[in-house]
Order: C-alpha cells, then structure tokens, then sequence
C-alpha cells in the first residue's frame, strides 16, 4: 500500500521542482500550486527525493 503524501498549498512557491522530478506524482492545480494526485504513481524513494528538495518544505507524508 502506498503512503499518502500531500502539498501545503498554502506555502507553496510552484517553483516545479516536484513537478520535474516526479511527474507521476505531483502536477500544477488550476492556481498553479503544486499538488499530489497520484501518491502510488512512483517509488516512495523517488517521492521522497521530491520532499528532501523542496525549497520550502511543503511536501510531506500523512
């Protein structure tokens, strides 16, 4: 079972860099913020690398 990670949107930059990295997982919204819309679409390795690289921390799992 995949762990749910989500984005604070209210913190977010929608710098992309979550985006670029992990475009199974995370897009833009329709306010161009960041959002995870498929928790089981990658490698919790790779969405991690996403969460570790996040300039403002926004990412996280829940």
């Amino acid at each position: 079972m995949a762990r749910n990670v989500y984005v604070e949107k209210d913190v977010c930059i929608s710098c992309g860099l979550c985006v670029e990295t992990v475009p199974e997982v995370f897009r833009f919204d329709d306010d161009n913020l960041a959002e995870a819309y498929d928790p089981a679409g990658a490698a919790e390795e790779k969405i991690q690398e996403a969460i570790d690289a996040c300039p403002v921390s926004c990412i996280h799992w829940g």
